[in-house]
């Protein structure tokens, strides 16, 4: 008895027509997908009077498609056409712009907090709300990793971005400070998924060569953001004070309450999953088909994937040097950035007498920052794609390289230098340009705490905070750049212990700000912070000198075959 099933499948323009024959009863494992890449033509897999229907029964799958330009879905995302891809990058941008403007927009309206949360606490207090914020912001994607691998990113998405809108309306409704903890710990719980599974949608959707650009983008949208945070919370601090503190939180998230939303709904519509099919099936009923592939049937249970989400971050936290110096840097760059919330209105009251809507302008410096180190790092990459840097040095051709054979015809001993004590092919390529940028953050501290000072004008160390964002903005692209392209399978463990150690030392620094710079004033909390920075600035250059040996002793490295 043979079941004849007529399937007619329209998206996005290509139509599908398939005609499915199989015998009822015990059958074998579904075949791999046919190519869909045109031509296309009739697929014959099986006939039903094949001599081999007397061992398993027979399948006919014949499909028949018509000419179209529409990209097609079952392409996998590297292959989508430039505009998709472009849309995708567009909306993943805006939403982590959003989440990463809560961030900072807590931290000026504390006094207002103070005085209408219950019990009545202290400024310190109230910025616990930022360590909440970031407790939740780096513990979320450990135990939120293994839902996204089973179930795919969607639903992690659309959970994510409704718990993220509910409790930032939340936060401007709660009358107790452990409410308004507790909100905060679960808005940065939500918004952590818009920056670090945004970083896997563009690993989807770009190859390795083509992945700078939009990973600058991204950076520059994180950084950007941070920055407006407090520079818009500041302006309606100013001008809308007489309201409570929650009155002015509930407006700071009512801002971007619907464009969080639809930019979530927008984002997850096109969240690239090559192991789901969509197809409308008679009446144009939607329905969602999730493939099943090898690594399903390998997967682990959830409860021993949730294990391995959180063990194995640490596991490369405390085995791998270069997981544990990057996560290091990362998480000073990230507490500066934080530490900018109380300092930058506390050093500009105190020196040039600003009101806190004045002080609230200067952090418009961190978003031209963030645009500025934005178009750099987008400026790099061209520079490392130059023809003549990509050529291949004698010392690197191999029989099974693929790239042409090194040209000494033209007498550039520069270039062959540079090919070959700075091969644009390793993975240490994405720091070249970083051991330069990223001095800009000690260099910016120190501009920041020298100078802020009656006798020298303001603009001087607003430039200091300028090349700071700069500096840091070139830290967050190396690092996830770095990681992923020498942790490959296990870059989202890497990216995940880097992220905790970022955002712990994020919800920290705001603690101390006022401490450090009340006990050892503005030019002594310059130099201590620009010192510091100043010394994690070797970690680039170590790993372009040796970072090849530092690879080959790593057993995680080894296995994946990158020495």
């Amino acid at each position: 008895m043979y079941l004849y099933y007529e399937i007619f499948e329209e998206i996005v323009g290509v139509n599908y027509l398939a005609l499915v024959t199989l015998q009822l009863g015990n059958h074998p494992p579904l075949p791999h997908p046919l190519n869909t890449h045109p031509p296309r033509q009739h697929h014959n897999i099986l006939q039903p009077n094949d001599t081999r229907t007397q061992q398993q029964p027979p399948i006919i799958i014949t499909i028949a498609t018509a000419t179209t330009t529409k990209p097609n879905p079952l392409h996998p995302p590297t292959l989508w056409p430039r505009y998709r891809k472009n849309l995708m990058l567009t909306l993943s941008c805006f939403a982590t712009f959003l989440t990463a403007y809560v961030a900072g927009s807590y931290s000026p309206p504390r006094a207002l907090l103070e005085a209408s949360l219950s019990p009545s606490s202290s400024s310190l207090v109230i910025l616990t709300g930022i360590t909440t914020f970031c407790l939740g912001f780096g513990l979320a994607p450990m135990l939120l990793a293994p839902f996204s691998e089973l179930n795919g990113r969607y639903t992690v998405f659309v959970a994510a971005g409704a718990v993220y809108v509910v409790f930032q309306a939340v936060c401007g409704l709660v009358t107790t400070v452990a409410g308004m903890l507790v909100a905060r710990f679960l808005v940065g719980a939500g918004a952590s998924v818009f920056a670090t599974m945004v970083g896997g949608v563009i690993a989807d959707m770009w190859e390795r060569e083509e992945r700078n650009t939009p990973m600058a983008l991204f950076s520059g949208a994180v950084l950007a953001g941070t920055g407006a945070g407090p520079l818009v919370a500041s302006v309606m601090v100013e001008r809308l004070g007489g309201g409570g503190g929650g009155e002015i939180e509930m407006g700071l998230g009512a801002a971007w309450r619907r464009p969080i939303s639809s930019s979530s709904d927008c984002v997850d519509g096109g969240v690239p999953d090559e192991k789901k099919l969509h197809t409308v099936t008679r009446a144009s009923h939607l329905k969602r088909i999730r493939w099943k592939v090898k690594e399903d049937e390998a997967r682990s249970s959830l409860k021993h994937t949730i294990y391995l989400s959180l063990y194995h971050p640490f596991h490369l936290l405390f085995t791998e040097p270069v997981v544990f110096f990057f996560s290091l840097w990362a998480a000073f760059a990230w507490g500066v950035l934080y530490l900018t919330f109380g300092s930058i209105p506390l050093v500009f009251r105190r020196q040039y007498g600003f009101t806190i809507e004045q002080s609230g302008y200067v952090f418009s410096a961190m978003i031209v920052g963030a645009i500025l180190a934005t178009g750099i790092g987008i400026w790099q990459d061209k520079i490392l794609n130059h023809p003549r840097w990509r050529l291949v040095a004698p010392a690197k051709v191999s029989p099974s390289s693929s790239g042409p054979p090194y040209d000494d015809s033209k007498g550039d001993k520069i270039w062959a230098l540079v090919r070959t004590r700075f091969p644009a092919e390793s993975p240490e390529a994405r720091l070249y340009f970083t051991c330069f940028t990223s001095a800009l953050l000690p260099v910016g501290l120190f501009i920041f705490g020298l100078t802020a000072r009656p006798d020298i004008h303001w603009i001087v160390p607003t430039l200091g905070v300028m090349l700071a964002t700069m500096g840091i903005t070139s830290v967050y692209l190396a690092v996830f750049n770095y990681l992923a392209d020498t942790y490959h399978k296990h870059a989202s463990s890497a990216l995940a212990a880097q992220s905790l150690c970022r955002n712990i030392l994020g919800g920290v620094f705001p603690l101390v700000t006022a401490l450090t710079f009340e006990s050892l004033g503005e030019a002594g909390a310059g130099a201590l912070l620009g010192g510091i920075a100043a010394v994690l600035t070797a970690v680039p250059w170590v790993l372009v000198f040796w970072g090849e040996d530092i690879r080959r002793r790593s057993p995680i490295a080894r296995e994946l075959g990158k020495t």
